[in-house]
């Protein structure tokens, strides 16, 4: 707790503003996986402080498990690739998620379309009906197009039988 400059008695509470470079210096150093350290004497560069027997086992254990949790949590706490990007941002992603999994997320926008095509007008937020429009766009480019298989595929989509009727029969007519 050193590492964070705080006067007060409890680390939750912290006088200064946070900084990556505390949260880096009160995490453990990275050293190299136990694959790769050699075993031979000889190698070796660094020697080991003499200890008791005792001192020496109960180290050993957290000595060789400590390896694997370093080397796999400190390169995925960060979210930074070797070029230096944050990776913890959707870059490039053109889904909006609606705060929503993904099943959640696919039958509210089914819903908002059918709503959408059955009453002409809904009432709705703002990010819910931009998403929601790529899909009224392609209900309506399929119903232009007039095939079965477009109309299975609208079948698919739209909750209620009878609008997708409606669709397919009023939108070439409009053309």
């Amino acid at each position: 707790m050193a590492a964070f400059a705080s006067t007060s008695p409890s680390p939750a509470i912290s006088a200064s503003a946070w900084r990556m470079d505390s949260l880096r210096a009160a995490l453990p150093a990275l050293r190299p996986s136990p694959s790769f350290v050699s075993t031979s004497p000889s190698s070796s560069s660094v020697s080991p402080a003499p200890m008791s027997s005792a001192a020496s086992a109960s180290l050993a254990f957290s000595y060789t498990s400590s390896f694997s949790v370093e080397s796999s949590f400190a390169h995925r706490l960060f979210g930074i690739d070797v070029r230096g990007r944050i990776l913890a941002m959707r870059h490039g992603k053109r889904i909006p998620r609606l705060n929503r999994p993904a099943d959640q997320r696919k039958a509210l926008l089914r819903g908002l379309t059918t709503q959408l095509l059955k009453h002409g007008r809904i009432k709705t937020t703002k990010p819910r009906a931009k998403a929601m429009r790529k899909w009224v766009d392609k209900m309506i480019t399929m119903a232009k197009d007039g095939s079965l298989h477009k109309r299975r595929q609208a079948l698919g989509y739209i909750y209620e039988k009878h609008i997708v009727h409606a669709l397919f029969a009023e939108v070439p007519d409009r053309q």
